[in-house]
């Protein structure tokens, strides 16, 4: 019995947000902060490339152990069974759109800063409840899940908290665009 790189994109995601976080912690005091974190709207500079990569970075930056093992234990969970539907290069183009819109809305409307995978998160957890989607149908796990999640990220939008509730609902949005308009894969 031997061990298989079974979900490319999902584990190569992983692997380097953790090495980024290692980094981040050790060596490179600040890695993560500065290229691995959008900055919000009043601090967005155009002239900084930093800022330009982290629109799509962010989501491999993680401001501590808890705030990583959070995000991934879920994409971890989710992410194999999704790639194995979608394909893996499909995978990696849904993650890369949900970092860039995220990055891109957070840099527009946002005054806070935007650090993290939740996003993807919340893109696979919506995606996932089309894994056996026929077009015509609208599959009431989705919209469950939709009301569920996405109710509760609503909800405590209108709390004071250090967590952007807007990434998750943003990366929900995406996840769901993705579900409605790609088939998986035959």
């Amino acid at each position: 019995m031997r061990i298989k790189y079974n979900s490319p994109t999902v584990l190569t995601y992983t692997l380097i947000s953790v090495v980024v976080l290692i980094l981040s912690q050790t060596i490179l005091r600040g890695l993560a902060e500065s290229w691995f974190m959008v900055p919000g709207r009043e601090t967005f500079s155009p002239r900084r490339i930093s800022h330009w990569f982290s629109l799509l970075t962010h989501v491999a930056g993680h401001e501590n152990w808890t705030h990583l093992l959070s995000n991934f234990s879920l994409i971890l969970l989710i992410g194999p069974i999704l790639e194995e539907n979608y394909g893996s290069r499909s995978l990696f183009m849904m993650i890369v759109i949900t970092a860039l819109v995220t990055g891109t809305l957070n840099a527009l409307f946002f005054r806070t800063a935007l650090m993290g995978a939740s996003g993807v998160v919340f893109m696979m957890i919506l995606l996932a409840s089309f894994t056996n989607f026929t077009r015509g149908e609208i599959p009431l796990t989705f919209i469950l899940v939709l009301v569920l999640y996405l109710g509760r990220e609503l909800f405590s939008a209108f709390s004071s908290n250090n967590i952007s509730e807007f990434a998750h609902i943003a990366g929900g949005f995406c996840g769901s665009l993705f579900g409605f308009f790609r088939l998986p894969k035959q």
